[in-house]
């Protein structure tokens, strides 16, 4: 029997402040195309482009839900130690922004799974690159992201 678990309202909410919501196409920090909330890839595969029409705020939610259902099914394959809600819904957020991929060869996955939590957390400051350079923007929601990792439930 598997569990599925979702994202909690604070790790929710952690994701739409840094991400916002556009309603028109646009191109993130690292000059990905973008819409509504954080959404480069439609629920249907198609990949977001600048000539795309713009879309409704239910629309932008949607996208959003149906890319964190994906999130939270691959980070519960990736951890195979036990996480509070928060915890889990830090390692969602930073997944929706780096990609699963990214977190699955991540030293902070390597951590969490020696059971180094400490460690792990402070992994998630390093991802604060965007082109090269640092965006304070990704360094603020490192930061958030791994207060929430280290707060208890």
């Amino acid at each position: 029997l598997v569990i599925m678990r979702t994202i909690n309202q604070a790790g929710l909410n952690l994701v739409e402040q840094f991400e916002g919501c556009k309603l028109k196409p646009y191109l993130d920090v690292a000059g990905i195309a973008t819409i509504g909330i954080g959404t480069t890839h439609y629920p249907d595969g198609t990949a977001v482009t600048m000539n795309d029409p713009p879309i409704s705020k239910a629309d932008a939610y949607s996208f959003l839900m149906s890319h964190l259902q994906m999130d939270c099914t691959a980070v519960s394959g990736l951890v195979k130690v036990v996480v509070n809600d928060n915890q889990f819904a830090a390692l969602v957020s930073f997944a929706y922004n780096v990609g699963t991929g990214a977190l699955a060869s991540s030293t902070l996955l390597k951590k969490l799974n020696s059971g180094d939590i400490k460690g792990a957390a402070d992994q998630l400051l390093k991802w604060d690159h965007a082109g090269g350079v640092v965006v304070k923007g990704l360094t603020r929601r490192r930061q958030a992201e791994r207060a929430l990792f280290l707060h208890p439930v």
